[in-house]
């Protein structure tokens, strides 16, 4: 009788809402606990539920209140419902929980593993090649000089100014961490404005080590540090040279440790303490050691002009990084002053610039050095040349972290959601969703690797693809996205793929970041 009651209401409500606006009294949520599910249900004041259908389960009552039932997550079903006031009932609708995929969990905290990796060996990286700038070189005899000049232990002195330097640059990680905050972190990989800022700071870096001018902090706190630490003993002359270091070194060390924090602000929070413990690592191993075995100092070479040539080949780097600062800005503003083809064409030229400046030089070097300078020219030219054919379209997965996302042949896609969705019920076809973002590394990288697989392109051509970008900051576009994510599939993670049937309902747990094409093959449903 009650479902009789029901459906009548419902038909008198189908009605109401053709000249009305929707109402939605009742709010579903769901968190899972351990093997269960809890479900609530929040009613708005006036309003009263009735349980039309879950599964076997019978319920009778009218429920006024929040409606709270715990289930099995193996007997998870959908709920049929519809709810009354004393002047009209909404139409019978149906509320599924989504099961939060522990598989994608996993791939997700995975991802972020490898992210932290990455950030370490680029900031060993980034330490090794600060090492043979003009204002850190020339430093190591100095400091060997100083210690050796100590009557007490040398090895021991040795470690502690290895470790001053980790603990320095590291808690500059967690110093900048602290003064932003890990949401503005995050924020700084997507934010237009932010970008512009990094484009423009790195092109600064790279003028400054093109030799245009000089990066360096004032001279007086160098000149005091040193002094204050040759007056001092214990381990806080050891830090007080450690600190001297850090200073006299900037205007070398600055454009590096500045790529560094730029790369690893939009990964996670301990990725700015990472990115600068391996930095610190790599540029304090060669203190420490030759502190410890000062003989070793003869056969290292000698500082010289190859400084100068090593820091404009630095130079040409930080100029290619800088476009993918500016990429993310144009993109995600519309401007359409960076197309992919151009980005490549500058990256060229970059990496051309690099061999043809060693080159131009290589006369002027002794045999070793014409050596380890043909070294850095082949792969330069060879890089180069492998970017070429990407102007006509081909994927260059090299680059694909940092360049402009390519188009992919064969494929119609729909930029908003409900057109998108619209399509789809239209053409009787399923919906492949895309959350992406402009700013995303991990979403370059698998649209090269997977999404332009020709088998993969072959399947997609079975779905109706929505690509929602979160960042795109037109029109509101990117907020309504990422708020479509995170209240629809409980996510705010990209890439994140979800598949949907032609009515806009899930058909799967969705995808996170792969670069395996035949996995994302054997999610696919179509």
């Amino acid at each position: 009788m009650k479902r009789i009651a029901v459906f009548f209401c419902g038909i008198v409500c189908s009605l109401h809402i053709a000249t009305a606006q929707v109402v939605e009294p009742v709010k579903w949520t769901g968190e899972e606990i351990g093997d269960s599910v809890r479900l609530t249900a929040t009613i708005e004041a006036g309003w009263h539920m009735n349980i039309i259908e879950f599964g076997d389960a019978e319920f009778d009552d009218e429920y006024a209140d929040s409606f709270v039932i715990t289930v099995a997550k193996a007997d998870l079903v959908p709920i049929r419902y519809n709810a009354c006031n004393d002047k009209m009932c909404t139409a019978p609708e149906t509320w599924e929980y989504v099961q939060r995929d522990n598989v994608q969990s996993t791939k997700a905290e995975e991802s972020d593993g490898k992210s932290l990796i990455w950030i370490f060996l680029l900031g060993l990286l980034g330490g090794l090649l600060a090492i043979f700038t003009p204002c850190v070189w020339p430093i190591i005899p100095m400091t060997v000089s100083f210690f050796l000049k100590r009557t007490d232990n040398g090895a021991k002195n040795a470690v502690l100014y290895g470790l001053s330097i980790i603990v320095l640059y590291v808690g500059l990680g967690l110093l900048v961490t602290l003064i932003f905050g890990a949401s503005a972190l995050n924020e700084l990989s997507t934010n237009a404005v932010v970008n512009i800022f990094f484009f423009l700071l790195l092109v600064v870096f790279a003028l400054s080590f093109f030799g245009l001018f000089e990066i360096t902090l004032p001279d007086s706190w160098s000149t005091a540090l040193d002094s204050k630490a040759r007056s001092t003993g214990g381990f806080l002359s050891i830090l007080l040279m450690a600190f001297t270091l850090v200073i006299v070194s900037f205007s070398c060390t600055g454009p590096i440790i500045g790529t560094l924090l730029v790369e690893a602000a939009g990964h996670s929070l301990l990725a700015p303490a990472i990115g600068m413990l391996g930095f610190a690592i790599a540029l304090a191993l060669p203190f420490s050691l030759f502190a410890m075995f000062p003989q070793w100092l003869k056969q290292a070479p000698k500082s010289g002009d190859w400084m100068t040539s090593f820091k404009v080949v630095l130079a040409f780097l930080e100029l290619a990084l800088s476009l993918k600062f500016l990429s993310v800005a144009d993109l995600a503003y519309g401007w359409g002053i960076l197309p992919r083809w151009l980005f490549l064409v500058i990256w060229i030229a970059c990496f051309a610039g690099i061999g043809v400046y060693l080159l131009w030089h290589i006369g002027k070097v002794t045999t070793t050095r014409k050596i380890i300078r043909a070294l850095v020219i082949i792969p330069s030219f060879a890089f180069a040349v492998y970017l070429v054919p990407g102007l006509w379209g081909a994927p260059v997965k090299a680059v694909s972290a940092f360049a402009p996302p390519m188009e992919i042949e064969g494929r119609e896609v729909f930029y908003d959601y409900e057109e998108g969705l619209a399509y789809a019920k239209q053409e009787n076809k399923p919906v492949l969703l895309d959350f992406t973002g402009y700013g995303c590394v991990n979403c370059r990288k698998m649209e090269a690797f997977v999404l332009a697989d020709d088998s993969v392109k072959e399947r997609l051509k079975n779905y109706v693809f929505i690509e929602l970008y979160v960042d795109d900051k037109r029109d509101g576009i990117g907020e309504k996205n990422s708020r479509i994510q995170r209240e629809r599939f409980g996510s705010n993670s990209q890439p994140l793929y979800v598949q949907l049937d032609k009515d806009g309902e899930q058909i799967a747990e969705p995808m996170a970041f792969i670069t395996d094409p035949q996995e994302f093959l054997n999610w696919l449903k179509y």
